[in-house]
């Protein structure tokens, strides 16, 4: 029952303006091949399993990040144009590229989603999330002709899943995700539980072993403001301004920033491989391009979370824009004024405030995909999950928003974090920075191109 109680809470996180998620509601672009269809489809797997659209993106993360590894190294073994991650063999040219595609992804998608803790695993089994990947599999070996080459493709891609999944065997994902015995602060500056929370959120998850990064610290940004700096009064003062939900606080914000605000609390992993997928169709990726694309951007998004959690957790344990704003009469500012009552326009959740993993999310997508395109500017629309009913990508006529730019996606995704009263911009700002480094070390690092 507690474990239900919990779910509950965790979902109440959007609860307010999520719609019914029914129909195509990963939004799959009519175009694609067979790397963007399994990532479209362990998106619908997160859905079943209750991770996303908002509940839980660091199995989510991790779910993708491995599944689009086994993908890549299982092409590369058929044609090696970019260096494996876990799997290396020898050349296979006679394979085909769909069966291991498929192979690859089914036999990771399947173990890691039978394999996620309670309550996720009460979604998985009503769902019926794994049966729904096995029909996708065995729908897609159907179209392809019998014989060696099938046989050989499929042999690769579960090799390849088995290789990254021993690999990621022991990572530390397994931490207790519901901590109630986490201690809470007492100084002006420090966590406590957010109001309707009786628990921190997965703060083992700092310890969880990164796909990239040499340690979860790598990239620790310095120290967020003391509570008695200008600039935490300047900041404090923003999110008061324009965080409320318009009914218990009011708040400054336009009806625009208001859709900004909901837009983005969609999911991080979600929404950018949403965004990844259709400006792969728009360019005309192939295969192998598609496989490391998504390999290098899940792997830096995984690591996002786990390099934020560290900053969160055990760097700076700094309280949330809520908890400031109702306490700050005995913050030791005299700039800052309280209101007891301030509520944030979505219940903020249950994790401190620096730096801002969305922003780290963000700021590191954003940087994979300008790095791998060899420009920031390519212009796209997606949709959300996250917008009120009738708005979301599962309508008929959804509500869009269109960019000029990753960077400035990025940029509005951070800054909705202050719209919808969840993080100071010191947060944010350090979050963006903090995920372009995980961007770049990733793109630097791994996957790379063998001419």
């Amino acid at each position: 029952m507690r474990f239900l109680i919990r779910t509950l809470l965790v979902m109440s996180i959007a609860a307010a303006v999520l719609a019914p998620v029914v129909g195509p509601a990963s939004a799959r672009p009519a175009r694609g091949d067979a790397v963007t269809a399994w990532n479209a489809q362990a998106g619908e797997a997160a859905l079943d399993a209750c991770l996303a659209p908002t509940n839980n993106p660091l199995h989510e993360s991790r779910l993708y990040a491995a599944m689009h590894l086994a993908i890549h190294d299982a092409l590369n073994a058929i044609d090696r144009r970019s260096r494996p991650y876990a799997f290396k063999t020898g050349a296979k040219p006679g394979a085909s590229p769909d069966a291991a595609v498929a192979a690859a992804a089914r036999d990771v998608l399947v173990p890691l989603l039978q394999q996620l803790p309670a309550p996720f695993s009460d979604c998985v089994t009503a769902s019926k999330a794994v049966e729904k990947v096995d029909r996708a599999y065995a729908a897609v070996l159907g179209t392809i002709p019998d014989g060696r080459a099938k046989r050989q493709g499929v042999a690769l891609g579960q090799a390849a899943a088995a290789a990254i999944l021993a690999l990621r065997a022991g990572d530390g994902s397994d931490t207790p995700l519901f901590d109630t015995a986490y201690p809470q602060g007492t100084q002006p500056g420090e966590y406590r539980f957010t109001p309707g929370f009786d628990f921190a959120f997965a703060p083992g998850w700092a310890d969880v072993t990164p796909f990239v990064l040499r340690d979860s610290s790598q990239f620790r940004p310095g120290p967020p403001y003391r509570v008695t700096q200008k600039k935490y009064t300047a900041d404090f003062n923003e999110v008061k301004r324009l965080g409320g939900d318009d009914i218990t606080t009011p708040s400054a914000r336009t009806a625009e920033q208001t859709e900004i605000a909901l837009f983005w609390v969609e999911s991080a992993p979600l929404q950018w491989n949403r965004i990844a997928r259709t400006v792969s169709a728009d360019t005309g990726q192939d295969l192998w391009e598609n496989a490391r694309l998504f390999g290098l951007l899940n792997m830096a998004m995984a690591d996002g979370y786990i390099g934020s959690f560290d900053t969160k957790y055990d760097g700076y344990n700094y309280w949330r824009p809520v908890t400031a704003i109702q306490l700050a009469d005995s913050d030791g500012n005299p700039n800052t004024s309280a209101d007891p009552t301030w509520t944030p326009l979505v219940p903020t959740p249950p994790i401190p405030d620096y730096d801002s993993a969305h922003s780290v999310e963000g700021g590191a997508a954003s940087q994979v995909l300008k790095r791998f395109f060899g420009t920031d500017h390519i212009g796209f629309t997606t949709c959300s999950l996250t917008l009120p009913t009738g708005s979301t990508c599962a309508a008929a006529v959804p509500v869009v928003r269109s960019y000029t730019s990753f960077s400035q996606a990025r940029e509005e995704n951070g800054v909705s974090r202050i719209l919808v009263g969840f993080h100071f911009r010191k947060a944010v700002d350090e979050g963006i920075n903090h995920g372009r480094k995980i961007g770049n070390l990733a793109v630097n690092r791994f996957l790379r191109p063998m001419h």
